[in-house]
């Protein structure tokens, strides 16, 4: 079998979600291109169609520990605590919550991937003071039963049509497209029973109100 051929991991295609995110952040692809590649992503069975979505893309590399010797550049199937070493620069970062309170808002630390696993649970996540690693920020969500309210900076933009609701209601009260602001969130997965919200502060909501915009 060739090794183009070789099914991929989760591991894998998250790491390539990362060098898209990269892309974005360097100008190199627009949103819609950005969207578009990571469906390709997401449903990709073999490293040929991980593959495809970066070929284009200078200065863009996949991490050594994803590269098969017979076949520079292709990925190779490791374990996910491998591709996220705890030590590694942008390490993701996992919140989970069963049937509680879980919330981040200050100048607490982002990195360009969060994972949120949550269960019936109250979720608030302020960005509006966070420090941040890069523009582009992805946040995967695997959620049953919660309120998940995220807060954005006035000028940041998001994206939340890759979400899937079952039962759910999914909200985006912030403006998309192409990343230009201080931070653009890119949400990603599912969300069962519950619903989640993208919005700004109240200050900054009161403030378009008044000027009329």
């Amino acid at each position: 079998m060739e090794p183009r051929d070789l099914r991929v991991s989760d591991a894998e295609r998250e790491h390539v979600g990362e060098l898209l995110q990269r892309a974005v952040g360097q100008g190199m692809l627009s949103l819609g291109e950005f969207t578009e590649r990571m469906d390709t992503v997401l449903a990709a069975k073999t490293r040929a169609d991980l593959n495809q979505v970066l070929v284009d893309l200078p200065g863009i590399r996949i991490r050594p520990e994803y590269q098969v010797e017979s076949a520079p550049g292709l990925p190779q199937p490791v374990h996910p605590a491998a591709a996220y070493p705890n030590t590694a620069p942008g390490t993701p970062l996992v919140l989970k919550g069963r049937l509680s309170s879980l919330e981040r808002k200050g100048r607490w630390h982002v990195p360009p991937v969060l994972t949120l696993d949550t269960l019936a649970s109250s979720v608030t996540l302020d960005f509006t003071e966070a420090v941040m690693e890069t523009q582009v920020v992805r946040i995967d969500v695997s959620d049953y039963l919660s309120s998940i309210n995220i807060v954005l900076p006035a000028e940041a933009t998001a994206d939340v049509n890759a979400v899937e609701n079952v039962a759910s209601s999914v909200s985006s009260k912030v403006r998309s497209g192409a990343p230009y602001g201080p931070l653009h969130l890119v949400v990603i997965g599912k969300v069962r029973f519950g619903n989640l919200t993208v919005t700004h502060p109240l200050s900054t909501r009161l403030r378009k109100f008044f000027n009329g915009s």
